[in-house]
């Protein structure tokens, strides 16, 4: 009786702890709180496809209850045998016909959407200039870090996705070593990124949902790529277009490298041009670089895509990579000192160019 007693505690705690967790969750990385045309219609097909289950649920569970109640063995004693309905016409139709109805209501607007999402044909529609009519970007994948190129822009940048709100966005989806897969959960389903071949998809933020949440949302790898899989993330603003256009004209205004304007800065430039240059990129362009683009390093949110954005984070990153990502390419590609890092820290820092 006591054992009884504390399993149906144990199960009664669960099933709060339950109810209070479903309630958890951020605005900016939940498919429950959809921001765009994709995330909506994707929404409504969960929610269809869970208001069927839960009404095939509910009818069963009513059955068994008149069942149990109206059948008790107690109300019609130990000689009650039941009536055989064992080649019973209706019934038969009803179990038959009433499955195939609910597959179809759930088949028909997944059927529809799913070519209706699926139609990325706008990419190929170019201009007497050759350039795509809509907004293109081409996403690379890399453990364990994400490019980003807008090709009718000219321009590359890393980590920090920049799009205009209540616009179709289309990708063009790639990548550098291993299978991963791009997500963003407010905006849309995930789609793989292959080293051979380009997958292709459309997204839209809504202005309103991406105003209630700063204009700040959150991307994922949701595809297993290797021990620093769960770190492989990146961050998406989504602006309104004149923001956008903005944007895009501060990046294709830097021609060369920021000026470094503090003597430490200066000479962080020169332990750049000796030890990384080679693989990291300070102008918005070098599309396919071995790492990361540093363009607007200065402007972002989060390094390394998961640590918060200071000094003291951007050192320990630099001296041991490895404790940060395991398993990433930087590691042991570069030897600096101590006075090195703190210098490479202040030039990185100045990457900005946001104005």
């Amino acid at each position: 009786m006591k054992t009884r007693l504390k399993n149906t505690k144990m199960f009664a705690l669960l099933a709060t702890l339950l109810f209070v967790l479903a309630g958890c969750g951020e605005k900016h990385l939940s498919v429950l709180r959809p921001a765009g045309e994709v995330a909506d219609k994707q929404f409504f097909l969960l929610m269809l496809s869970i208001g069927i289950m839960l009404l095939v649920i509910v009818v069963v569970v009513i059955i068994f209850l008149i069942a149990m109640i109206k059948f008790r063995r107690k109300k019609l004693g130990e000689d009650f045998v039941p009536k055989d309905v064992e080649g019973n016409h209706k019934l038969e139709l009803v179990w038959t016909i009433v499955p195939i109805l609910l597959l179809i209501i759930l088949a028909i607007p997944t059927v529809i959407l799913t070519f209706s999402l699926g139609d990325t044909k706008a990419i190929d529609k170019v201009d007497e200039k050759g350039e795509s009519k809509e907004l293109v970007i081409d996403v690379t994948a890399n453990l364990y870090w994400w490019e980003f190129s807008y090709p009718n822009e000219k321009i590359v940048t890393s980590q920090e996705l920049v799009v205009p709100t209540d616009k179709k966005v289309y990708f063009r989806l790639h990548s550098a070593d291993v299978k991963h897969s791009f997500w963003v959960p407010a905006a849309g389903g995930k789609m793989d990124t292959n080293v051979e071949g380009i997958n292709k998809f459309y997204l839209e933020f809504n202005d309103k949902k991406a105003k209630d949440v700063k204009n700040l949302f959150y991307g994922k790898c949701a595809e297993l790529c290797g021990p620093s899989h769960a770190l492989m993330d990146f961050k998406v603003k989504a602006l309104p277009q004149d923001d956008f256009d903005k944007w895009v004209k501060d990046m294709k205004s830097v021609d060369k490298p920021v000026a470094a304007t503090s003597s430490q800065a200066k000479e962080g430039e020169k332990v750049f041009n000796k030890s990384c240059a080679g693989c990291h990129a300070v102008t918005p362009t070098g599309e396919g670089a071995k790492g990361p683009n540093l363009t607007n390093f200065g402007d972002r949110d989060l390094i390394a895509g998961y640590l918060e954005h200071d000094e003291e984070n951007l050192k320990k990153w630099i001296k041991d990579p490895e404790s940060i990502k395991p398993g990433n390419k930087m590691t042991d590609q570069y030897k600096v000192s101590d006075e090195d890092i703190d210098a490479l820290s202040a030039y990185l820092m100045e990457r900005k160019v946001d104005k």
